[in-house]
């Protein structure tokens, strides 16, 4: 059974941060979740988190997230090295000893599915007790030295243990291996701190397998990025700019139109449909879902938000929301958790909406608050509505009904029901229920009180001329 040993007990000290150094994002996401999904896509499904500095906090993330993938983890209490790291998942790797074993590094987020699956179908056809997974780079500085021979490789050098000669090997160790897991299992107890690092190295496994008889070998990957990593915040921004170029490469390639890439980040699994615009400052993660044919404006944040065709959004801000063809949103407007916003809907500037459903063809034109409402097809929100939900204690729901007219400044007092085609007039505050096609109004009668601006400006003058004596 194939399985995989994700390495991710580093602290990153220079990342001056509490978090692991693993579940520091790119693209939104911890560099440890791109690890895992490369796992998954390549059908790994047997996986062993090692943790270390704040374990506690890969513990949670591994246990909050879905997917396919079963995943156990072990602690790694002193950070001894690679090898030392591996040795703590020994007695998972003897439980999965008849087939292979990955091993990857948790803050290395560019592996993919086909360096994976390419290196373990070498490693298979060659028969090795182990394939190195190596990249060539312009600049190896920092990184091992892989040592080719005629027939695989003859090991690998660290940086600090390398000669001078050494040094000019441009193949380098990607942190990504494939062990026949038994013959792992056989090496681990046999590894030393003899290095200058006086660490544990894995890759001195290679030596002690080729001193048995056995196979070593190496994958060249043609993912140029695979073996890149973050040890401080600007290589972390530097992970953040390579991913977000590929991504927008991506659609640029599917036929999207970018106006402006300043300040446009998309995440992984993000999907959008041919012919949609995205314009500069436009911020799109989680399992957001853009149609055809869109115009994604300045300013738009969506998470986790489904966006039919045909739909203009300016400025919006939605989390786990629904949008559906047709709509015209913005600006200044937030779509909060649990909205559903049909077809044809118009929604005008600093508006609210939440845990509502706003029905085909209505208007919602400014400066209104809709929460845990149901809203009707053919409405029309006058300025400065309100839904009034919550009393202090509990939430209640809102209804209303097709064809409805709220005027502007109505305060709807839930839990109410607005009758189909019914109105409400402006200033209106609504306590009960409003029949079809009733009108509602709670006005009292105006009076004038004539004089009255004088006598509080008399009063007024008279305050500052004090103010001003004393």
């Amino acid at each position: 059974m194939d399985n995989c040993i994700i390495l991710a007990g580093g602290q990153g000290k220079r990342m001056k941060t509490t978090k692991p150094k693993v579940l520091l994002e790119v693209l939104g996401e911890p560099m440890l979740e791109w690890v895992i999904k490369a796992c998954e896509d390549s059908g790994i499904k047997n996986i062993c988190v090692v943790k270390g500095y704040e374990g506690e906090q890969v513990e949670a993330y591994v246990s909050a997230r879905s997917g396919s993938a079963d995943i156990k983890t072990v602690l790694q209490s002193e950070r001894l090295g690679t090898g030392h790291a591996v040795m703590m998942a020994k007695d998972y790797l003897k439980e999965r000893s008849d087939g292979n074993t990955l091993i990857l590094c948790g803050d290395a987020p560019f592996i993919d599915k086909q360096t994976i699956e390419g290196s373990l179908e070498l490693h298979k056809e060659n028969g090795n007790a182990v394939t190195v997974v190596t990249s060539v780079i312009s600049e190896p500085h920092g990184y091992g030295r892989i040592i080719r021979t005629k027939d695989g490789i003859s090991g690998i050098v660290e940086e600090k243990d390398c000669t001078d000669e050494q040094r000019k090997i441009n193949e380098i160790n990607s942190g990504c291996y494939w062990f026949d897991t038994k013959a792992l299992c056989e090496v681990l107890g046999e590894l030393t701190p003899n290095n200058a690092q006086n660490e544990y190295y894995l890759t001195d496994c290679i030596s002690l397998l080729l001193g048995k008889g056995k196979k070593a070998g190496a994958f060249t990957s043609v993912n140029e990025n695979v073996s890149l990593g973050a040890n401080d915040r600007r290589g972390l921004l530097a992970l953040n700019d390579i991913a977000r170029k590929a991504v927008i490469d991506k659609w640029l390639d599917f036929g999207i139109e970018f106006t402006c890439l300043d300040g446009v980040v998309i995440g992984n699994d993000v999907t959008i449909g041919e012919g949609t615009v995205i314009e500069n400052n436009v911020k799109l993660t989680g399992k957001t879902t853009i149609g055809s044919g869109c115009r994604i404006m300045s300013g738009c944040m969506l998470n986790n938000t489904a966006v039919g065709d045909n739909t203009v959004l300016n400025f919006v801000q939605s989390n786990d929301a629904v949008v559906d063809d047709n709509v015209k949103i913005g600006p200044w407007v937030q779509l909060r958790p649990d909205t559903h916003i049909k077809s044809g809907v118009k929604i005008g500037d600093f508006v609210e909406i939440k845990n509502s459903t706003v029905g085909e063809g209505t208007a919602v034109a400014h400066l209104t608050y809709v929460g845990d409402s149901d809203v009707g097809s053919n409405v029309n929100f006058g300025c400065g509505v309100v839904t009034v939900n919550f009393d202090g204690e509990k939430k209640f729901r809102t209804v209303i009904g097709d064809n409805s007219f709220i005027g502007c400044n109505t305060n709807l007092v839930a839990p109410v029901k607005i009758g189909s085609s019914a109105y409400t007039a402006a200033g209106t505050t609504v306590t009960k229920d409003v029949p079809d096609g009733a009108l509602a109004i709670d006005r009292n009668r105006q009076a004038n009180i004539e004089g009255y601006a004088a006598k509080k400006l008399k009063a007024r003058n008279e305050k500052i001329a004090k103010q001003k004596k004393g």
